[in-house]
């Protein structure tokens, strides 16, 4: 469904087309607010047949993905929750922390709630598993064992011939731990012990007896959900006005290993657009699809989810909506999980709001300050010069929408030119993607205000949205405070009284500072790893490489003669004459 301009304002499928636009526009049909909305938007439609009901879900997933238009529901999740990654085509797979789940062939675990879990998850394998701890993708070949060998907590794979089968073992152990099978896996590890009592190898006995503990004290740690001990996703959600939030509690073998919650702070989808929306884009990206997946209420396409559901997994997925017993308790605890979790959110935007109307009435600003940029600049003796610029929206930082400026035309270390140069580039051309900020910081007093001022009126974008300096304090001058200064204010803003306006615009001021800082020692580190030899023409990685291992300095290179850098393996008569000649 299209606009008058021909923007894509909604994606949807269904098996009867006909039938289902229709309902848009019957005048006697109750309307929600999204449907009431979006009709009088309409402008045109464009339809794309599919031969199954299957396929047009899928080419509706990916469509969504791809346009992301204002009325559907979008799983936005900036944050990149942590997992585990193992990886099975190495012949001594180790576990390494992943962001990203990649279809590389390897088996991912979680997602994790945070670093620290995914930490103390890996210390618990570590202690009890005896795979190898190193992060490289094989073993490296060492003379002599790590101490996790030498401490019996890896087999060794570094330095000795190890049985793949005996590692295959361990691993398998492992992904039982991380699936949740902990009971499944204390069995086992049970029967290895009375095994090796019986053969009365009391050593190795007494070494699955400790494994068997950590196991025991980790499972008295989880907390027990369900007495089937099978697996299952639960789904809450809890709306307040257009904020809503959805959560997942993660149930393995019956034991509730952890829950991921989804906010949306503005929403005018209906529950069950919500509901269905969100189980076809959360899934799609799962590392893993239980056996049931409950839900609060029903989707829209049940049939149809639990058949796309059962094709990712491999095997049966039923959606539920229990109304009793003890699934409906499990849907209860995920509704208030979900309803907490959405107070929580609705107080922080709260706090955040309020603390932009502080700072917008404290520096008397003419709009309120959701869109933020703040600009600072790095350079050492003039050299390496850059400017990064950095954005908050509604208080919070926006590090998608960061930019990075390497100096090209302001020589030496010329603060102010650098500076009118990164104004210049930033706001030269104003998009979509990078629209008028609300609110400007620049990193430094008056001069650099006066400067930003100069660039804004040259661009005639002066007043088109407010700024300020910011200038560190200078203790050899008593100054107890950064200064903030406004354009044709001979004095700064005094903000003793406001100290939570300040120690935001500090905060926003030394992000900047630390994005900056970190792309200028990028910067310094790529200049420092430059050769000689990368300014001539023909002389990529491989053949520098190959120069310097076979002549071992640059020195030697300088002072060989054409025949002898023609000789060196990938070169040729004619590079080599322009290495002899470039560097004489």
């Amino acid at each position: 469904m299209k606009d008058a301009k021909g923007h894509i304002l909604y994606i949807g499928k269904a098996r009867d087309l006909k039938k289902r636009v229709v309902s848009y526009f019957r005048d006697k049909a109750p309307r929600d607010l999204k449907t009431s909305l979006l009709v009088g938007k309409i402008q045109s439609f464009d339809t794309i047949l599919t031969n199954t009901e299957k396929e047009a879900l899928i080419l509706e997933s990916n469509l969504i993905k791809q346009h992301r238009p204002r009325y559907n529901v979008i799983l936005r999740d900036d944050k990149r929750y942590p997992c585990l990654r193992l990886n099975i085509k190495s012949p001594y797979p180790n576990l390494t922390g992943a962001r990203k789940i990649e279809k590389d062939g390897a088996l991912y675990f979680g997602p994790f709630p945070s670093a620290g879990a995914v930490r103390e998850t890996l210390k618990i394998i570590h202690r009890t598993f005896k795979i190898r701890k190193c992060k490289s993708a094989n073993p490296k070949p060492r003379e002599r064992p790590c101490l996790n060998y030498q401490m019996d907590l890896c087999l060794g794979p570094c330095s000795r011939s190890v049985d793949p089968v005996e590692y295959g073992a361990a691993v398998n152990e492992v992904i039982l731990f991380l699936r949740g099978r902990t009971p499944e896996l204390m069995t086992h590890v049970g029967k290895q012990m009375e095994a090796a009592a019986a053969r009365q190898d009391f050593e190795e006995a007494s070494v699955h007896r400790d494994r068997l503990l950590a196991l025991e004290r980790t499972l008295e740690e989880q907390v027990a959900a369900t007495t089937d001990f099978k697996d299952r996703d639960v789904v809450g959600m809890a709306r307040q006005g257009r904020a809503a939030l959805l959560i997942v509690l993660f149930i393995r073998s019956g034991f509730l290993l952890g829950n991921r919650p989804f906010y949306f702070p503005e929403t005018i989808a209906s529950d069950a657009d919500m509901i269905t929306s969100f189980v076809k884009q959360y899934y799609e990206e799962a590392s893993f699809v239980p056996g049931e997946v409950l839900l609060p209420n029903p989707p829209e396409d049940q049939t149809l989810l639990e058949d796309w559901l059962s094709d990712l997994k491999g095997e049966k997925v039923r959606i539920i909506m229990p109304k009793r017993g003890e699934k409906a308790k499990l849907v209860g605890m995920a509704q208030q999980n979900a309803a907490k979790g959405l107070r929580e959110e609705l107080e922080v935007a709260r706090a955040e709001r309020a603390l932009l109307d502080r700072v917008q009435r404290r520096l008397a600003l003419t709009r309120c300050p959701e869109r933020i940029e703040c600009f600072d600049l790095s350079n050492i003796a003039g050299t390496e010069g850059v400017g990064v610029m950095v954005v908050f929206e509604k208080g919070n930082p926006a590090p998608s929408a960061y930019r990075k400026y390497r100096i090209k035309f302001a020589s030496g270390a010329d603060d102010y030119a650098m500076l009118s140069e990164v104004l210049r580039r930033r706001y030269k051309k104003v998009d979509v993607e990078q629209p008028l900020p609300d609110f400007l910081i620049v990193d430094g007093g008056k001069g650099q205000l006066n400067m930003a001022v100069a660039v804004l009126k040259a661009l005639r974008l002066y007043g088109s949205f407010d700024l300020i300096g910011i200038a560190k304090r200078d203790p050899e001058r008593g100054e107890a405070e950064d200064k903030v200064y406004k354009p044709g204010r001979k004095n700064p803003v005094n903000l003793k009284k406001d100290p939570d306006v300040l120690l935001f615009l500090q905060r926003i001021r030394d992000e900047a500072h630390r994005s900056v800082i970190t792309y200028h020692r990028k910067r310094r580190l790529k200049a420092y790893r430059r050769s000689a030899l990368d300014q001539i023409p023909g002389i990529g990685d491989r053949r520098r490489v190959s120069l310097l291992k076979h002549f071992g300095s640059l020195k030697r290179i300088r002072a060989a003669s054409v025949e002898e850098l023609a000789a060196v393996p990938g070169m040729t008569r004619r590079v080599a004459q322009a290495v002899f000649e470039a560097l004489r």
